[in-house]
């Protein structure tokens, strides 16, 4: 084969395998009414028993802050210092904006005219099961908007920890800071 041969064959060829009906293939648009099923539906059901990827959700306390249909009233994951920077950090992100920085419910967006948020030091919140937190952060509650798709479920519970420590630390007292770091204290 010579040399203009060999070009003019490397040219042809990847034109061969394509066929006018390669880019004009059918498709249905999702929702859409099609023949194609005997059910008339374009939109295919999920399969049974399958999860999505990053979906799954075997621990049931986890992922809904439930067991059944009970609040669960202890943190399913360990709860750490390092797990508590981490709410925090996240709560001072996602919640101070309403909350305030100390779980008073006068966070700037409030100083502005929205709806005030309930302390987190009332009674009522702070006899409330942890997973009550879990679930109002996952599925929203009043003017509080869900947030289940903008935090990762730890972080749910990091926040709900801290939550709790505020809770803890506006009704502390003296009994309650370790004899040793008691000496740190200035008296305030």
């Amino acid at each position: 084969m010579n040399q203009r041969a060999a070009i003019l064959f490397c040219l042809l060829l990847p034109g061969a395998g394509c066929r006018p009906d390669m880019n004009d293939q059918p498709y249905s648009k999702p929702l859409q009414r099609s023949e194609f099923f005997p059910d008339g539906m374009a939109s295919r059901p999920v399969v049974a028993n399958t999860v999505a990827r990053g979906h799954l959700q075997e621990d049931e306390a986890f992922s809904t802050g439930m067991i059944g249909t009970n609040l669960v009233a202890t943190f399913p994951v360990p709860v750490t210092g390092q797990f508590l920077q981490r709410g925090q950090e996240r709560y001072d992100i996602f919640c101070s904006v309403c909350h305030g920085r100390t779980g008073e419910g006068n966070g700037m967006i409030v100083q502005r005219g929205y709806r005030r948020p309930p302390t987190y030091h009332q009674d009522r919140l702070r006899e409330a099961p942890v997973g009550h937190f879990f679930d109002v952060m996952t599925n929203g509650f009043g003017a509080m908007p869900d947030y289940g798709v903008l935090i990762k479920a730890e972080d749910r519970w990091a926040i709900a920890a801290y939550i709790r420590a505020l809770q803890l630390s506006e009704h502390a007292t003296l009994s309650d800071v370790p004899a040793a770091e008691r000496g740190t204290l200035d008296g305030r």
